[in-house]
């Protein structure tokens, strides 16, 4: 029998995880493969969606075109195998309490707490460390520097 105590209310959600820039900057790391992964097989599965809607297409226009079923079945095993890896991979990602803003660019946000104000510490993959923060109404555009040393908003991270 399960400690009442353990259970949520199903109209209550968990409090948001909140993380220190170390916790951040860690987690950051641990998950850069996995974004990396999520972001690969989004990109393959565009490919793969492409490939299936012109055969539906070439189908749909020519009639009794002979379908190629082992080509086809190899494409959408190949389709399920990488929905299954992106799921998973992002899975992974929001299990840490990580925000996804742009899997094309590899933009994650991590809820954080800077001068009493909720704001999300900012990555964009190929950057080598959470160097930005912005206001949770806000977005990228609105990044400012965590330490007055770092590059500006407007300046490029190489």
């Amino acid at each position: 029998m399960a400690d009442e105590d353990d259970e949520l209310p199903q109209d209550e959600t968990p409090e948001p995880r909140l993380f220190s820039l170390t916790e951040a900057e860690r987690t950051r790391q641990e998950l850069e493969p996995v974004l990396i992964e999520a972001m690969e097989c989004r990109k393959k599965l565009s490919g793969l969606d492409a490939e299936l809607s012109a055969v539906a297409a070439r189908i749909m226009m020519m009639g009794g075109m002979l379908v190629p079923h082992d080509k086809l079945s190899l494409v959408r095993l190949e389709h399920t195998r990488l929905v299954q890896n992106l799921k998973s991979a992002l899975d992974q990602i929001l299990e840490t309490g990580c925000v996804i803003k742009d899997l094309d660019v590899g933009l994650l946000d991590f809820p954080s707490v800077i001068d009493n104000e909720e704001v999300y510490l900012c990555w964009k993959l190929g950057e080598d460390r959470i160097r930005f923060y912005h206001r949770q109404d806000e977005g990228f555009a609105g990044r400012k520097p965590l330490d007055p040393r770092d590059l500006g908003p407007g300046d490029k991270v190489q």
